[in-house]
């Protein structure tokens, strides 16, 4: 049996999953919750049993330490491990009709702290166990990095661990799909609702690989040769496309709010070019040189749009003594006209209101006092929609609607 399919699937995987976790473990470090900390655990832990079941890497632990097999024992603590902190994060989810606001994880307050320590307790108990009954089966000859399953079942000790380990496994996998199925249940459509569904879809498919798995070591126990199947083939496949599934759902809705970010981020920039050549002063830094460097940016996105809104806003309120009233009055007609939602028409009255300013301001027009400036929406929006608003305020300076705003009036 050829084992490099089974590198390039393991391999593969492992450091996609390894990535996400890695993501994790950043966004855990800027915002320290328990339960973002769960989250990159659960991913990390069988990411690493991945690579370790790799046979490349299986052997290398070996010939390593001298210990046959002993990447078997790793391979399944790092699934115990992802098992303890699914179950803990099925506890700390908090259920959509029970959030206060956008909260994702239930207040850890005394009751819910004293029940993830009593199942993270559970589960760390059993890793003596596992390895004392890994250990009594021993010494496993030569290494079988494919077919440690069935070669070594029909030793008792051997056997019991097995089982006790796919049994661990199981219970897990059905309580965190059990669990994402109720809240995807309940949550509005959207990426994370897609998300919680395709961790659940993955963990109740990687029940596929439990099932094969048993079979297997239940027959290789009582002497049925022709099985291996069941253990190199079919089990292996309902992990990968299980393991596939719960980081595709942990990794969909950040990915997707990543895409948000940056695509805000770069939708701001024409209003932010408007209020920069005004003030260069409102700025922290100029535009980046040269401009492509902007199209490629992936890091720091959430921080660099706030800076980004936060300088328009200054913008709006140097530029707002120089706007002309009567660019307001014939933005808020056409918007009318068009009828416009209200939030459009707040985006297109001020889009004109700026173009108006730093027309006036390029001319040399003195400054209105403050009793003759016109009154613009959006200043007093909602922090949660302020973004929002801005996003569309610069997508109306492209608007033709816009250049009928501000033609010469006779």
């Amino acid at each position: 049996m050829s084992e490099l399919p089974y590198d390039l699937v393991y391999l593969g995987i492992g450091s996609a999953a390894w990535l996400v976790a890695a993501l994790k473990f950043r966004a855990w470090r800027r915002d320290p919750s328990f339960g973002l900390l769960v989250v990159a655990l659960a991913i990390a832990s069988p990411s690493t049993a991945f690579l370790l079941a790799s046979p490349l890497l299986y052997r290398a632990v070996g010939h390593l330490t001298g210990v046959g097999n002993l990447a078997t024992l790793l391979v399944y603590l790092g699934i115990v491990g992802f098992s303890a902190a699914a179950v803990v994060l099925a506890l700390l989810w908090a259920p959509p009709d029970e959030r206060a606001d956008t909260r994702m994880w239930a207040p850890l307050d005394g009751r819910l702290r004293q029940r993830v320590r009593r199942r993270a307790a559970g589960f760390a108990a059993l890793v003596p166990v596992l390895a004392a009954l890994f250990l009594a089966g021993g010494p496993y000859r030569p290494e079988t990095p494919l077919t440690f399953d069935t070669t070594f079942a029909p030793r008792a000790a051997t056997a019991l661990f097995l089982v006790l380990y796919q049994g661990v496994f199981a219970y897990a996998l059905v309580d965190i799909g059990r669990v994402c199925l109720g809240h995807a249940a309940r949550l509005p459509d959207g990426w994370l609702r897609r998300g919680i569904r395709l961790i659940a879809l993955g963990a109740l498919t990687a029940c596929g690989y439990v099932l094969c798995k048993i079979a297997a070591i239940g027959l290789a126990y009582a002497g049925a040769a022709g099985t291996e199947w069941l253990s190199t083939a079919l089990g292996p496949a309902f992990a990968a496309l299980g393991a596939i599934g719960i980081t595709c759902g942990f990794a969909g809705p950040a990915g997707a709010a990543w895409a948000v970010r940056r695509r805000d981020f770069r939708a701001l920039r024409p209003l932010w070019d408007l209020v920069y050549r005004a003030d260069r002063r409102l700025a922290l830094e100029g535009p980046p040189s040269p401009a492509w460097r902007e199209r490629l940016a992936v890091r720091d996105l959430e921080w660099r749009t706030t800076r980004r809104g936060l300088e328009i806003r200054d913008g709006q309120l140097t530029l707002r003594p120089f706007v002309d009233p009567a660019a307001v009055h014939a933005a808020d007609r056409l918007a009318g006209r068009a009828a416009l939602a209200p939030g459009h028409r707040d985006a297109l009255v001020v889009a004109a209101a700026l173009r108006s300013a730093v027309t006036a301001l390029g001319a040399g027009a003195v400054p209105r006092p403050r009793e003759e400036q016109p009154a613009l929406p959006g200043l007093d929006t909602a922090p949660d929609e302020e973004r929002a608003h801005l996003v569309l305020v610069a997508a109306y300076l492209r608007s033709p609607l816009l250049d009928r705003a501000l033609e010469p009036r006779g």
